[in-house]
């Protein structure tokens, strides 16, 4: 095992300005001031927004280019009746914003489903087998969130037979883009919304502020689901910063007062203290695992179910089952990493120099070797690839170090 690897970055000198500045406004705490310049709080406007998020401060949901557009194509759909698909990735952030948004919506109209890909039968993201299941259900509109940005011949096929797409998105795209009714994703090129760090589950969230403003709506009913935009951020480890952190911080309140039922349930299962104060350690090493965890070994769709409970008899046995997974994922986890540490001894001495690491095995489970390339990463500090066999060809997960892009050297 190679050595920690230590970045430190000393403060520049729009840094150190910051932090005389923050010094001369609170002499008496000067590491908290040090913190905050850090941070690029240089005001006490940007201090006090800091320390007391407040929902009021969240962006107008119509700053993020093509918010227009997913409204207008949303309510036209109401008010046509069409058949809407709610769709999304089959982890924590994917499957907490197809709840979300499938949640919100449903208290206004009926003629709504979900659906969550399976990793085994379908892979990641929308695939023309999901498109043909929507054709069969009479779908006009779909609303795809934590993933589709890349689906150029996917969302190209669904409009020839007459589907269209609500692309709600965070990863970063390519030059060329679906051609949707519409994209909502703030690390579009050129984007100029102001938090572009939101979660997949944070883009559903701000795209049903959107609508309820167009109609409306007392928002109090959706600021109510925030827990589950907390749960995506930590899950998803995205920066807990500007809208984010605002969002976190109500999000973590609702699952400390009157949190959602599936969540509630969750909690329970992980034995979480009800005495205690419930914190992001307790979302990302607790909850986020447990509902990760049906997606890598089941259907992700079971943790939308669990999601959208409104019966805690029905959330508890969901919560249970989804409890073992979390277990059977555990047991696996530490199996191949042990396997893929054995393999690396074994060839210890021809990877010693090499920069990146390869393993394949043909037994290893698609849905946890992510976790295994994870681990593989912090003990060895190197980018590695593990590798399995799925219908007759390599699949599987790649992690890297912070100083290199796996996907751009791709």
């Amino acid at each position: 095992m190679t050595d920690n690897k230590w970045n430190f970055t000393p403060p520049g000198s729009i840094d150190t300005q910051a932090l005389n500045k923050m010094a001369q406004k609170w002499p008496e705490a000067p590491v908290i001031a040090r913190l905050l310049a850090q941070r690029g709080i240089t005001s006490e406007e940007e201090a006090d927004k800091f320390f007391r998020p407040s929902l009021a401060d969240l962006h107008d949901p119509f700053l993020m280019p093509g918010m227009d557009k997913a409204v207008a194509r949303l309510n036209h759909a109401m008010g046509k009746k069409e058949k809407i698909m709610v769709y999304g990735d089959y982890d924590v952030d994917g499957t907490t914003a197809v709840a979300l948004v499938y949640k919100y919506l449903r208290g206004f109209y009926s003629n709504i489903e979900y659906s969550i890909p399976t990793r085994e039968d379908h892979g990641y993201g929308i695939t023309r087998r999901a498109i043909d299941e929507f054709r069969d259900k009479n779908v006009g509109l779909v609303i795809i969130l934590d993933c589709g940005i890349k689906a150029i011949e996917e969302v190209a096929y669904a409009r020839s037979i007459g589907i269209e797409f609500i692309i709600c998105d965070h990863h970063v795209s390519d030059s060329e883009l679906p051609e949707a009714a519409a994209i909502l994703n703030p690390k579009l090129e050129g984007n100029t919304y102001p938090c572009s760090h939101l979660s997949g589950c944070g883009v559903g969230f701000k795209f049903m502020q959107a609508f309820s403003r167009s109609n409306g709506i007392d928002e109090r009913d959706l600021e109510g689901m925030l827990d589950l935009v907390a749960v995506s951020i930590a899950a998803d480890i995205v920066p807990i910063v500007d809208e984010n952190r605002i969002m976190t911080y109500h999000g973590l309140r609702r699952l400390n007062t009157n949190p959602n039922t599936g969540l509630r349930a969750i909690m329970r299962m992980a034995q979480i203290p009800s005495s205690r104060e419930i914190t992001i350690s307790d979302v990302i090493f607790k909850i986020g695992p447990r509902i990760n965890a049906s997606g890598r070994m089941q259907r992700g769709i079971e943790a939308v179910d669990l999601l959208v409970s409104r019966d805690f008899g029905e959330a508890m046995l969901r919560a249970k089952a989804i409890d073992q997974y979390n277990k059977d994922r555990k047991e696996l986890d530490r199996r191949i990493t042990e396997e893929a540490n054995a393999i690396i001894d074994r060839h210890s001495a021809r990877l010693a120099d090499r920069k990146s690491m390869v393993i394949y095995n043909t037994d290893w489970h698609k849905g946890i070797v992510g976790i295994v390339a994870s681990r593989l990463t912090e003990l060895y500090y190197k980018p590695v690839v593990v590798l399995t066999l799925h219908d007759g060809l390599a699949t599987g997960s790649s992690r890297s170090v912070l100083v290199f892009d796996v996907y751009s050297a791709v």
